[in-house]
């Protein structure tokens, strides 16, 4: 049960960073060099999102039951468990947020522009308040990654039982 229990916690954490990784260097640099409209790339890239974040809350909340398990199981390490399942909290919480609060709040935007943001002028307020919320997009998104690597760290960490030291 301990392996399998440690393999999910690997596959849902690796599922997680690894999509994050995929999604900001490959997908949206890809879908707004390659097709044609900035209006095309942002629904490709958008609608992207939004089926990764329901992944990444799957990946969440399983990851979150799995270290509970882990810790209920464990007899050292428990410290490093507890942090790690704050760690995957905060993500979860934080990817709860980007899906449930900031992209509708985008999509209004952008339906105010009849679905193009782009045409809308640089002084606009809809336009003004996107931009707001895509950089906070992105900034929400880096945090989970870089709270992530933290958590794989955490992961790969031995038990002080363990250590040689």
């Amino acid at each position: 049960m301990t392996t399998a229990l440690r393999f999910l916690r690997l596959a849902c954490a690796a599922v997680w960073i690894g999509g994050i990784v995929f999604f900001a260097f490959v997908l949206a640099p890809v879908a707004f060099h390659t097709l044609p409209t900035v209006r095309e790339a942002g629904l490709v890239v958008g609608n992207c999102l939004r089926v990764f974040d329901l992944v990444a809350l799957l990946c969440g909340v399983t990851l979150l039951i799995a270290t509970t398990f882990s810790y209920t199981r464990s007899s050292s390490g428990k410290h490093n468990l507890s942090f790690q399942g704050a760690v995957i909290a905060l993500m979860t919480l934080a990817t709860l947020y980007l899906h449930f609060g900031i992209l509708p709040s985008m999509d209004a935007d952008r339906e105010t522009a009849a679905g193009d943001i782009s045409s809308l002028s640089s002084t606009d307020p809809h336009r003004q308040h996107f931009d707001k919320l895509h950089s906070l997009s992105e900034q929400v998104e880096g945090g989970v990654l870089f709270a992530g690597i933290g958590l794989l760290i955490l992961m790969s960490l031995k038990p002080a039982s363990e250590r040689p030291y």
